[in-house]
C-alpha cells in the first residue's frame, strides 16, 4: 500500500499516564499529596518519578509498545508504578485480581499473550506452579523484599532505571489497558480499554455525581485490580489532582473502619457485600466514625433497598448507587446526591444515552421489563480475540449490559436481575432481587441469593441461599423468613425452599455467582 511512512493518525495524541500524572507536575503541582499508602504520603512528582522509572524498567526487559504487561499486585505504590509507566511507554498493562488460583492465571497469561508478569511476592508461588510452561510469557518479575531464582526484582531493576521518560506517542484511539469481565457467567474476556476514552468516568461520573476536586481524600474497597476499583483509586482522583488512599489488605469490617478514622476520607467506594457486612459490624458495636466522608458511591450489584435505608438512618450518608460495567468503562447510570432514589440505579448521567429495549429491539414503554442498552465517551473497543462474543455485547455505538432494567417516567433505571436470572413464577415474571431484598429487611439475614428452581411437577418457582447474621439455621427460622417475604412481596413471589449457607460463590470483584447457585 503506498503512503507517507511518518503520515500523522487521524486521532489526537493523547497518553493517560501524562493525563494523570505528568499533567499535574507540569502545572506546578508536583507538591500535591498523590497516594497515601502503608501510611507514607507520595507526591505527583514522586509519583512521577516512580512511574518514569517502572516504565523504563520494563523496556530494559525489551517490553514494546502494544505488548502486554501483567500485573498481578495488591493495592500500593507498586501497582500505581508498573501500571502507568507501561501505560506510559505504549505497553498494555492487563490487571489480574489477586484473588485467583494458578489455573486461572494460566489462562489469563495465555489468553493476553502477556510478555511479562509482575506479580506481589506474596502471590509469585501461584505464577511459579505455571509460569515456566507458558508460550508468550519471557519474564517474571517480583515486586518484594527479595526476588526467588529466575525472577527479577522490580525494586532492583527501577532503582537502576532513569527517572526521567518521555511518553510513546500514543493516540486517542490506541490501546490502552486490558481488564478480565469478573466471569459471573463463564470465561473470562478481556475488555480492550483505549487511551483517551479510559479518562472519561473522571469527566463524567467524577464532576457529575462525586463533584471530585483537589481538596478530596479518596478511599475505595474495590481493588485496583477491577475496573470500577481502578477509577475508584487511580483515574478519577488523579485526574482531580487528589489524593489516594490505597490499602493492601483484604476489606474486612474493622480494618475498613479503621483506616476510616485514620486517613479521614471525603470520598468513600464500596460495593453493596461490603456495605451490608460494614453495617452488620457496626450494629454489633464496632467502633466507627464516618464523620470525615461526605459522599458514598456503590456498584458492582444493585444496592438493596433495605441497605441504602440502615445506612442512611446509622450514618446520615446516601449511598449513590449506581450501573456500569468493564465493557462500558465505569458508572453510566447513577443516583444523586439529594435525588437519591433507594432501589433504583438513579438516573442516565450526563454524557452517556441508555435504553431499555424489548426482545424485538424496540424501545420498552414505561415501568416494563427489558435489555438494558449503553453509550457513551468510556465504552471499551472490545474483547480480546473472541468475535462472537464481541458482536453479542457490542452492537454499534451501543453496549449491551446483559442487564433487566425499567425506566420510570422520572427516568430513574431500576435493575430487575441479569437476563438469565428473571424467573417466570405461575406466568408471571419474578426479579430475584425483589426477592432478595426482602429478606434483607429481617434482622438475622446478612445477604442471600434467590434463583430459580423446579418443583414436583416441573415448574420454576424461587429458591432462597440465605446467609445468616445472628441466630442458628433451623425449620423454624426458614418458615420464618419465608412468611416474612409472603406479608411483603405477592404470595406467588416467596421462596418456596430456603437453604442456609455460610458463604455465597462469588467473583473476585465480589458479584454473586447465581449460575453455580442454579447448578446445585
Amino acid at each position: 500500500m503506498g503512503g507517507s511512512r511518518g503520515a500523522e493518525s487521524p486521532s489526537a495524541r493523547f497518553n493517560l499516564a501524562t493525563a494523570l500524572v505528568d499533567s499535574h507536575v507540569a502545572a506546578g503541582r508536583g507538591d500535591r499529596p498523590a497516594i497515601r499508602s502503608a501510611g507514607t504520603t507520595l507526591t505527583y512528582a514522586d509519583v512521577a518519578l516512580a512511574m518514569n522509572r517502572a516504565g523504563n524498567a520494563l523496556r530494559s526487559l525489551g517490553i514494546e509498545p502494544e505488548q502486554r504487561v501483567a500485573l498481578l499486585l495488591h493495592d500500593s505504590l507498586e501497582f500505581v508504578a508498573a501500571f502507568l509507566g507501561a501505560v506510559k511507554i505504549g505497553a498494555i498493562p492487563v490487571t489480574l485480581s489477586t484473588l485467583l488460583t494458578s489455573r486461572d492465571y494460566e489462562y489469563h497469561l495465555t489468553d493476553s499473550r502477556a510478555r511479562v508478569v509482575v506479580v506481589d511476592a506474596a502471590l509469585y508461588p501461584r505464577i511459579a506452579e505455571v509460569g515456566k510452561d507458558l508460550r508468550h510469557l519471557r519474564r517474571v518479575v517480583v515486586a518484594g523484599p527479595a526476588a526467588p531464582a529466575g525472577t527479577v526484582s522490580l525494586a532492583e531493576i527501577a532503582a537502576e532505571a532513569s527517572d526521567q521518560l518521555d511518553p510513546e506517542p500514543t493516540t486517542a484511539d490506541n490501546m490502552c489497558f486490558w481488564q478480565y469481565s469478573s466471569g459471573t457467567t463463564g470465561a473470562p474476556k478481556a475488555v480492550v480499554h483505549l487511551q483517551a476514552r479510559a479518562v472519561t468516568p473522571a469527566e463524567l461520573h467524577g464532576r457529575h455525581v462525586v463533584g471530585m476536586t483537589s481538596t478530596d481524600r479518596v478511599f475505595s474497597v474495590a481493588k485496583l485490580f477491577f475496573s470500577y476499583g481502578l477509577n475508584n483509586s487511580l483515574v478519577i482522583p488523579l485526574r482531580h489532582g487528589a489524593t489516594s488512599i490505597l490499602v493492601a489488605t483484604r476489606p474486612e469490617p474493622q480494618a475498613v473502619f479503621a483506616t476510616i478514622a485514620t486517613e479521614r476520607p471525603t470520598v468513600f467506594y464500596s460495593v453493596p457485600t461490603s456495605y451490608a457486612a460494614l453495617l452488620a459490624a457496626a450494629e454489633e458495636g464496632a467502633e466507627c466514625d464516618l464523620s470525615s466522608v461526605r459522599v458514598c458511591i456503590s456498584a458492582g450489584e444493585a444496592l438493596p433497598k433495605p441497605v441504602f435505608e440502615r445506612w442512611k438512618a446509622r450514618f446520615g450518608l446516601e449511598i449513590l448507587d449506581g450501573i456500569g460495567s468493564t465493557e462500558i468503562g465505569y458508572i453510566a447510570i447513577s443516583n444523586v446526591a439529594g435525588r437519591a432514589r433507594p432501589g433504583t440505579s438513579g438516573q442516565v448521567i450526563p454524557g452517556y444515552e441508555a435504553t431499555v429495549v424489548d426482545s424485538t429491539g424496540a424501545s420498552s414503554r414505561e415501568d416494563e421489563i427489558g435489555d438494558l442498552m449503553v453509550r457513551g465517551p468510556s465504552t471499551a473497543l472490545g474483547y480480546w480475540n473472541n468475535l462472537t462474543a464481541t458482536k453479542h455485547a457490542f452492537r454499534g455505538e451501543w453496549i449491551f449490559t446483559g442487564d433487566r432494567y425499567s425506566v420510570s417516567a422520572e427516568g430513574y433505571y431500576t435493575y430487575h436481575g441479569r437476563s438469565d436470572d428473571l424467573l417466570k413464577v405461575g406466568g408471571a415474571w419474578v426479579s430475584p432481587l425483589e426477592v432478595e431484598s426482602a429478606l434483607l429487611e429481617h434482622a438475622a439475614v446478612l445477604e442471600c441469593a434467590v434463583v430459580g428452581r423446579e418443583d414436583a411437577k416441573g415448574l420454576v418457582k424461587p429458591s432462597a441461599f440465605v446467609v445468616l447474621k445472628r441466630g442458628s439455621a433451623s425449620d423454624s427460622l426458614a418458615e420464618e423468613l419465608r412468611t416474612f417475604v409472603k406479608n411483603r412481596l405477592a404470595p406467588y413471589k416467596y421462596p418456596r425452599w430456603i437453604e442456609f449457607v455460610p458463604e455465597l460463590p462469588k467473583t473476585s470483584t465480589g458479584k454473586i455467582q447465581r449460575f453455580k447457585l442454579r447448578s446445585r
